[in-house]
């Protein structure tokens, strides 16, 4: 393609037409000038594709924090290639990823989508990922510039911030990414910072991003992340999403009729997109290609190796990792053990090709030493009821169930509570389609040749019980309708149901009923009916044909369910508890209230632990979460989402087939009250729709030492089966640019091969302006086996001595001592030195 030629040709209504969107994910196509339509897909842990209801199975890989404390920057361009590969294979141009908002507080709910509270660290990895992912021709897509650390009010709210906060913590991983890794789009967030509108500010676009860092990709919006016209054009926002336009097309002539805008403006946005599509082009992925799923012996390898290295060992006081191999009797416990919780909510969701949860990696190996496993729940942490796609089936015994509409109701009484459907004649229904679970979000997948916005829907299949017992049984719906096991009525959403939280708000509440004396195995007629003419009726941000959520779960009382759980733990070898949150409780959309574990998590884990001391805790969360039990446990595991092969991926970990080496890339506070930016933030500190950054640069660990305040657990920290020594620190002369190294030596003083993290801080104790305690500036992870001593060397420069100063509007590298730490968590310093800066020195840019 030539570009310019390209644009020369394209009359102004085309060139209007590729401002925006066509659907959910693609560009507009121009067929009669060869431009053909760039597929988009998210998100940061795999890809989907381009359908949320019956999607193209795809890989789930470990969520974006777990992928940040690995410190691991080639796993992390590993991770990009393997994405790119999925992408490919779904006909995917442009990869909605990855996330580097920075991790303000724990109760983000996207936290797990990003990498760190650390902006060298959170740049560094994404740098990695992205020149993995487009080392193969797929176009990263970074996000969320800037700002975007909460869900309360995220489309209206202020980030009100300083400038030297703006440029040392939130925009400084775009920055580094940028410079190392040149992503070929970029994506603006949905909120304002400092009282504009990213996607219309014109400073944030284009004085930093384009004319200070001299950044040439393409720029897109979030989803509905548009809200003026000539505003977001004139600041540089190249591509309004998703189609069918809101804020463009007929508004962008009316703005050029008015003088507000000029061809040349239209032109300049053109351009970027045309620039994009070019590289798409050259990637040799085909456009409107139908989509596929990669599951290959190699794959599942290296998922199994990435799940492994993001998994922190933070305590192991009696050793009790790893586990012997003569342990018999061995108990799995918890919430989070049976079913694989793979990611966090929102867009990072997906249907994965396939799944092994922490009991079937347990019980896998189990298998292989001739040991019992016992599993017993423990406690009920469910925000919605578990989906029940394990127990469902169709009639003639093909998986899942199978969806039906109609476009006129297909029976007088077809949506009555009182609806006989054992006598029910139905019409022939307009279109059906099987779906292989509960969770049917019908915002895409459906013939539209063939069923209207405004239809009726059925959905059956059915329902075998895996337990024997008293059966809670949920749903939440888009529209109005009711659920019905054995043609008996259980659930009625037809008469003024509640309005929820469900499909981005659009749904109802989760009503519940109870199903009692339910067996095992037997099965049970399962039907749901729907009319979506209200909901479609609402008006919908997006073109959705309504959904539907069911989920249930035997009824257990909590009292009695712990005291099992004690029981098993005491007459077990080894145990282990899975607990932690899921996607209900992490996901865009929301913020968490808290940083409890939800229900009688925490009475659980105090009570397995009294039975049998030794018990392994293993957490499951993307974010930290208060643990009053911490000094009754001795061994615990953070374990973030670990994707398809996560309970493999622990497995190896607990038995010591693959040694920890991951150390958390954020900071575990004791409690909420201690974490930095309480109490501002969410609903909590927000004024006329404003939230104040008053911790300032004082991000994560940088608050806790200024205020000298011990975390849970440091940023940085995690242990291993080996043991490490550091030795022979030696630094450099500072050139007169700002340049230098650092080298040092690290010795595995165990038998076991191991890898180490290793951490570089600078501190500048005499600055003029206040400065944290120190601040992470590099670090290296080295393989080492038992006995092996490794020089090492870091390579630093101006970015590690300088500083924001607000009046001069630049980065400034002050001349005069500084002090250099080796360290193994920001706490854990093991070699110190100082070095000398000769004078002093301003910048802007890269």
């Amino acid at each position: 393609m030539n570009i310019e030629e390209t644009l020369t040709k394209l009359s102004l209504p085309q060139k209007m037409k590729l401002l925006c969107g066509s659907g959910w994910w693609h560009t507009e196509a121009i067929p009669e000038a060869g431009i053909p339509a760039m597929r988009l897909s998210d998100g940061p842990n795999g890809v989907r594709g381009t359908q949320f209801f019956n999607g193209v199975p795809a890989s789930c890989f470990p969520s974006s924090s777990g992928l940040g404390s690995s410190f691991d920057v080639e796993l992390a361009r590993k991770v990009g290639e393997a994405l790119a590969d999925e992408a490919r294979a779904k006909g995917c141009h442009v990869l909605l990823a990855p996330t580097v908002n920075t991790q303000r507080s724990p109760l983000g709910g996207r936290g797990f989508e990003s990498f760190s509270e650390d902006p060298i660290l959170n740049g560094t990895i994404a740098a990695a990922y992205i020149n993995g992912l487009q080392s193969k021709g797929v176009s990263a897509t970074i996000k969320h510039y800037v700002a975007n650390d909460q869900e309360f009010q995220r489309f209206s709210i202020s980030s009100d911030l300083s400038e030297r906060a703006l440029r040392e913590i939130y925009l400084k991983p775009f920055q580094i990414a940028i410079r190392d890794s040149n992503p070929w789009a970029l994506m603006t967030a949905y909120n304002r910072v400092n009282g504009l509108h990213v996607s219309e500010d014109k400073r944030l676009i284009d004085d930093i991003l384009r004319k200070e860092w001299g950044y040439k990709g393409m720029l897109m919006s979030d989803w509905n992340g548009v809200y003026s016209t000539a505003e977001s054009i004139k600041a540089g926002l190249d591509l309004e999403m998703p189609g069918p336009t809101v804020m463009r097309g007929k508004a962008v002539e009316r703005c050029l009729i008015a003088g507000k805008l000029f061809s040349s403006d239209i032109d300049d946005r053109v351009r970027k997109i045309l620039e994009l599509l070019k590289r798409a082009e050259e990637s040799r992925i085909p456009f409107d290609a139908p989509e596929e799923s990669i599951d290959t012996p190699e794959l599942r390898k290296f998922l199994r190796t990435a799940a492994a290295d993001t998994i922190v060992l933070l305590k192991n006081d009696r050793d009790v990792l790893p586990l012997p191999s003569d342990a018999k009797k061995i108990a799995v416990i918890g919430p989070n053990a049976k079913v694989a919780m793979t990611s966090g909510g929102g867009s990072a969701r997906l249907l994965s090709t396939y799944t092994v949860s922490p009991l079937q990696g347990i019980t896998a190996v189990a298998k292989d030493i001739g040991a019992d496993v016992k599993y017993a729940v423990g406690a009920a942490v469910h925000r919605y009821l578990p989906m029940l796609d394990s127990c469902i089936q169709q009639k003639d015994g093909s998986p899942g169930a199978l969806v039906e509409f109609w476009n006129n109701d297909p029976s007088d009484d077809f949506l009555a509570p009182s609806a006989n459907l054992s006598s029910t004649e139905l019409k022939k229904c307009d279109w059906s389609t099987p779906t292989p679970g509960t969770d049917c979000f019908l915002m895409d997948g459906i013939d539209v040749t063939k069923v209207n916005l405004n239809c009726a829907i059925r959905y059956s299949t059915v329902f075998s019980p895996d337990e024997s017992g008293d059966w809670d049984v949920g749903m939440s719906i888009a529209g109005r309708g009711n659920l019905f096991l054995d043609n008996k009525l259980i659930v009625d959403l037809s008469t003024n149901p509640e309005q929820g939280e469900s499909f981005f708000g659009l749904g109802t509440i989760e009503k519940r009923a109870v199903v009692k004396g339910l067996k095992a195995g037997q099965r049970y007629n399962l039907e749901i009916r729907i009319n979506n003419s209200e909901f479609a009726s609402r008006g919908s941000p997006f073109i959705c044909w309504g959904g539907i959520r069911l989920g249930g779960v035997r009824q257990f009382d909590g009292d009695e369910a712990i005291k099992e759980a004690a029981a098993l733990a005491q007459e077990s070898d080894a145990v282990i508890l899975v607990v932690g949150l899921n996607h209900d409780w992490e996901s865009e959309g929301f913020d968490r209230p808290d940083m409890d574990l939800p229900g009688l998590t925490n009475p659980l884990v105090s009570a397995v632990l009294r039975a049998n001391p030794n018990t392994v805790v293993v957490n499951q969360s993307g974010t930290p979460v208060a643990m009053p039990w911490i000094d009754e446990a001795p061994t615990v595991i953070q374990a973030f989402y670990g994707g398809n092969e996560l309970g493999n991926g622990l497995a190896d970990v607990l038995w010591g087939k693959v040694n920890p080496s991951a150390k958390i890339s954020l900071t575990f506070p004791k409690r909420l009250e201690d974490t930095p930016s309480y109490p501002s933030f969410g609903d909590k500190g927000q004024e006329l729709g404003k939230i104040q950054y008053n911790e300032g640069i004082f991000v994560g660990y940088r608050s806790y030492e200024i205020r000298k305040l011990q975390a849970l657990f440091p940023f940085g920290f995690g242990l291993s089966y080996s043991t490490f020594e550091y030795s022979d620190l030696e630094t450099s002369a500072v050139s007169p640019d700002g340049t230098f190294s650092v080298t040092f030596s690290i010795k595995n003083t165990s038998k076991v091969v191991g890898r180490e993290v290793a951490q570089v801080y600078i501190s500048d104790p005499q600055s003029s302006l206040p400065r944290p305690v120190k601040e992470l500036k590099g670090f290296v992870k080295v393989e080492l086996q038992g006995g092996e001593t490794k020089s090492v060397k870091i390579d630093l420069n101006r970015e590690a001595l300088g500083f924001y100063n607000d009046r001069q509007m630049g980065w400034v590298a002050e001349k005069g001592k500084f002090e250099v730490s080796v360290a193994a968590s920001s706490e854990d310093i093991r070699l110190k030195n100082e070095i000398e800066f000769g004078s002093t020195i301003t910048w802007t840019g890269l």
